[in-house]
Order: C-alpha cells, then structure tokens, then sequence
C-alpha cells in the first residue's frame, strides 16, 4: 500500500511565502512523477505544477516564476515552494504520485496515489 502525507499549509497574507511538503510511504521501487494540484471552493481541481523523473518541472501559466516545484528522491518526497502568494491561490493543495511499488504477494505493481489534501488560505 502506498501512502502520501502532505504538510505545510496554512494561512498567510498575500505575498507571503509557504512551502509544501507531500512524502511517499510504502514498499515503493521507484516513483515516476510527482506533482501538486488545487481545488479551490465551486471549482474543478487544476493542475499546478508536476516533476518528472528526471527532474524536469512544469507550471500552471497562473503560478509560473512564483511557484517551485522540487523532489528529493532519497526522502521520496515533493515540495512546492510558493512565493508571491495571491488571494486566488486560495485552495486545498493535493500532491499526487505515480510509480510502483510491491503489492500483494511481492508482486510488482502501479500505482497513482494521492494525498490527504492540505488547506492554503491567502488574506489581504
């Protein structure tokens, strides 16, 4: 079973800065990528940033030059570093990953998990 904390969120005034946290758990092999998404209240989840293997990241157009995703491959953990934070950033932040790990009976198998969720609240 594969498991996703995330930790981090909070409130903070606008242009304040928060850091994300979502660590994997289980009997993982190795993860693909890894990512951040939000719901905000009345509105579909939407992507805002995702990491690949190798490293390479991509944003939302909305959080480009404020938002930073990372991993640590050690930890198996992602981290979203926000900076220049607006009111309509706004949302429950979930991390989601995907990769494999040991099911049942030791067999190798897919995963696409996500976290908990975790509330950001912007004030003016």
């Amino acid at each position: 079973q594969v498991q996703l904390v995330e930790s981090g969120g909070g409130l903070v005034q606008a242009g304040g800065s928060l850091i994300l946290s979502c660590a994997v758990s289980g009997s993982i092999f190795s993860i693909n990528g890894m990512g951040w998404y939000r719901q905000a209240p009345g509105k579909q989840r939407e992507l805002v940033a995702v990491i690949t293997s190798g490293g390479s990241p991509n944003y939302a157009e909305s959080v480009k030059g404020r938002f930073t995703i990372s991993r640590d491959y050690a930890k198996n953990t992602v981290y979203l570093q926000m900076n220049s934070l607006k009111r309509e950033d706004t949302a429950v932040y979930y991390c989601n990953a995907d990769g494999y790990y040991r099911g049942r009976y030791g067999a190798t198998e897919n995963f696409s998990s996500w976290g908990q969720g975790t509330q950001v609240t912007v004030s003016s």
